[in-house]
């Protein structure tokens, strides 16, 4: 018996595919050697680095402008110490005359601390020149000679300010910033002038512009008669002990005097030379003499002077200012025609109302 043999169509497709474990096709794809994963790896680090201080750079430079921005407005502020502070650049009206305001403002620092710091512009190695706050440097310094006290007012608030403004633009600041003070006087305001005209770096040399230059906020009443202050600043200035206490009126008249007898400030300067214990009333009272606002001149100045004195006017009192030592403090007391002020740190309201009654009635009985 024969055996078949029997014959399957199998059908074997052209191309098998390679089969790959799962997961490893795209290993496949990205096979590469050692070397190649290192560069490509250090290119990568490179690029985020780059990157990374591109945007630190960035911040940096915004911070920077923002930094000159709040420094040109003054905004910085520091603790600067005393000693590293100038008063050169710009030329002041402080003379070394009596300042009744000062002994105030140095309790209210003492008791409250400064809430208005002052400006200063950084100068070289370490130094810095004061723009703004000349009586507030000088209330501090007057606590640290008083207390020796190195800590807490041997450095003093002060917002720093860049580098670069004009002259001029500083001399208008602290011109606004005394003009804020309502007893600045006529006479301290010709100064300022007179002291920007002087200011050899300053472009304005004539005192008559200056105050145009430097008075823009005020009216043109008020320049008028700075300007006519000027002539008896620059006469009297270096005689007069209390310039800041003549009145306006008083001031104007001694000014005109001036100009239309000569030799009038000589005479003046002759009278208060050497007299160095003279009051306000004193002096005020020899300025109204020779303004022909009091008594007669000497009976040997009409002559020499070359025109016979004026009638005389009714005289008119000074304000009369001094201080007493209290607990509380220095208290300023003001008389003046019509009034009689007492300041002083204390809260008077708080007084009860008889007591202070009697007080004030006491006090009206002994001056009579």
């Amino acid at each position: 018996m024969s055996r078949k043999r029997r014959m399957f169509d199998i059908e074997v497709p052209a191309e098998e595919p390679e089969n790959f474990p799962a997961g490893k096709e795209a290993d496949k794809a990205q096979r590469r050697g050692p070397m190649a994963t290192a560069i490509v790896e250090t290119a990568e680090s490179t690029r985020d680095r780059a990157l990374l201080e591109a945007t630190i750079r960035a911040e940096n430079d915004a911070l920077a402008q923002e930094h000159v921005r709040l420094k040109r407005a003054g905004l910085i502020v520091d603790l600067v110490p005393l000693d590293a502070i100038d008063t050169h650049k710009l030329i002041r009206d402080r003379a070394p005359a009596a300042d009744f305001e000062l002994a105030e403002l140095v309790q209210s620092i003492r008791d409250i601390g400064l809430s208005n710091p002052i400006r200063v512009e950084p100068g070289r190695d370490g130094r810095y020149e004061l723009i703004q706050g000349w009586r507030r440097l000088t209330a501090f310094r007057k606590l640290l000679e008083e207390t020796g006290d190195a800590e807490r007012w041997g450095r003093i608030p002060a917002g720093i300010a860049a580098r670069g403004d004009a002259l001029e633009q500083l001399y208008r600041r602290m011109v606004d910033e005394n003009m804020v003070r309502k007893d600045i006087s006529f006479a301290e305001m010709a100064q300022l002038a007179l002291h920007y005209a002087m200011d050899p770096q300053t472009a304005e040399h004539d005192p008559d512009r200056a105050v145009a230059l430097l008075f823009k906020s005020a009216g043109y009443q008020k320049r008028s008669y700075i300007r006519n202050f000027i002539p008896l600043v620059q006469a009297l200035g270096e005689v007069l002990m209390y310039p800041q206490e003549i009145p306006r009126a008083l001031g104007l008249s001694l000014a005109q005097r001036l100009a239309e007898i000569p030799g009038l400030s000589t005479a003046i300067a002759a009278e208060l030379k050497d007299w160095d214990t003279r009051s306000i009333k004193d002096e005020l009272d020899v300025l109204r003499r020779f303004a022909g606002q009091g008594s007669d001149l000497p009976e040997d100045m009409p002559e020499a002077l070359g025109k016979p004195a004026s009638p005389p006017v009714p005289e008119r009192r000074a304000k009369t200012t001094f201080q007493i030592p209290r607990p509380q403090g220095s208290a300023k007391c003001t008389a003046a025609n019509g009034r009689l002020e007492i300041r002083l740190a204390r809260d008077f309201s708080t007084v009860d109302r008889r007591k202070l009654e009697a007080a004030v009635a006491a006090l009206l009985d002994q001056i009579g």
